[in-house]
């Protein structure tokens, strides 16, 4: 599948989901402080997209994601400060973040208030690619 067509897949979920206009779906949009959206908005969003692309991806997948598989303790519990190298994870996952205006500031439990409409682009493609890839018997 094309990134233009999950962009125009994505868009449409998150138009459907928070009943948006389009054009106020941009691919810099944060979800949860530009959108609006809220948790249960995401899971809604997730299964939109789920219908529509054929591609299941759950909330548990969404934060490891992010998180990259590093432990709670290495990247930053809770109300916890994000550590460097939780910092360093959300530069991959997130290459719009300013480190150095994050660095000692971001709790974790504020990290997906930072999550773009690309950035949940780029998590579609990756869940795609991940799928595509044949398993060994």
């Amino acid at each position: 599948m094309e990134r233009s067509e999950v962009t125009e897949a994505v868009k449409q979920a998150v138009v459907d989901a928070l009943g948006l206009e389009a054009d106020e779906v941009t691919p810099d949009a944060t979800l949860l402080d530009d959108l609006g959206a809220e948790s249960i908005d995401l899971l809604d969003i997730l299964f939109r997209l789920e219908r529509s692309i054929k591609i299941k991806i759950q909330a548990a997948q969404l934060a490891e994601y992010v998180q990259g598989g590093i432990p709670d303790d290495q990247f930053g519990d809770a109300d916890e400060v994000i550590t460097e190298v939780g910092l360093t994870q959300l530069k991959k996952v997130m290459p719009q973040i300013d480190m150095d205006a994050l660095r000692g500031k971001l709790a974790a439990r504020q990290v997906m208030s930072l999550f773009t409409v690309d950035n949940l682009v780029d998590l579609v493609m990756y869940r795609i690619s991940v799928d595509a890839v044949p398993t060994s018997a």
